[in-house]
């Protein structure tokens, strides 16, 4: 695992330049794309790139972390609509390039299963975006999930809906109970993980994340057996990590021709 510590600015252009040396090798490569407002400012250089340097994901395709069951399609907090608003629209994705969990599906252990296969025919995920809950969540992998899940449903806890209760006017009780989520399983699949988390509100995740034991109470740790994970973080985020100044030093020494 890499721990890079820096400012918010410069994390999302390493995030982005990582998704963009990736399309440039490959440009039929897969992403998974995550939702929450870490990877907003990536998104953001992303779509900038696609307009001002030529950027393409035209023979990119994209497969959603996670959705919220039940909200009406044209919710503007469904996480298709989100997804579509914050980047799909912005680049140029075929169309149907980018697939999501299907939240209002009638059969949901089908529709998990679909979405797995999905993925799979797909090749799997070449890089994929995370952010972490500050109970140690990825996608909406709770406390307590685990660690061999696939894609299935999730009961949100009462912290996650209170943590997501700003996207639907402060008020919790309008966000949804349940959700579709990628499994820890499936996400691990992904030759890439790139995480990206800011804020003092994250600290104690992070640490766990990088430092702490393997365990299903905080699950973006088993992210600790994956291969190649890229995790980005601000001074804030970092706070609580016991070896930042070790992060600081391996990245700065680090040789320019390595990349994540």
């Amino acid at each position: 695992m890499e721990v890079v510590i820096a400012p918010a600015a410069q994390l999302a252009r390493i995030a982005a330049d990582a998704v963009e040396r990736l399309l440039r090798a490959r440009p039929t490569a897969v992403l998974g794309l995550a939702t929450g407002s870490s990877p907003l400012a990536v998104y953001d250089e992303l779509a900038r790139r696609h307009a001002e340097e030529g950027l393409s994901f035209a023979h990119a395709r994209a497969f959603m972390l996670d959705e919220y069951v039940g909200l009406p399609a044209d919710h503007p907090e469904r996480y298709r609509n989100v997804i579509e608003k914050e980047i799909a629209s912005r680049v140029d994705f075929a169309d149907g390039a980018v697939q999501g969990p299907d939240g209002l599906a009638t059969d949901v252990p089908a529709a998990c299963a679909a979405y797995e296969q999905a993925i799979a025919d797909a090749g799997g995920v070449d890089l994929q975006i995370l952010g972490i809950g500050t109970d140690g969540h990825v996608a909406f992998n709770e406390p307590g999930s685990s660690l061999a899940s696939r894609t299935r449903i999730k009961t949100l806890t009462r912290q996650t809906r209170e943590d997501n209760a700003r996207f639907f006017g402060g008020d919790v009780d309008q966000v949804p109970t349940h959700c579709l989520t990628q499994g820890l399983a499936t996400i691990m699949a992904a030759r890439h993980l790139v995480l990206l988390a800011t804020g003092r509100g994250k600290a104690e995740a992070v640490h766990q994340l990088a430092e702490g034991p393997v365990s299903a109470m905080w699950p973006a740790t088993v992210l600790q057996h994956h291969p190649h994970v890229t995790v980005l973080v601000d001074d804030a985020a970092a706070s609580r990590l016991q070896l930042a100044d070790y992060y600081r030093e391996t990245y700065a020494a680090k040789p320019g021709w390595q990349g994540l």
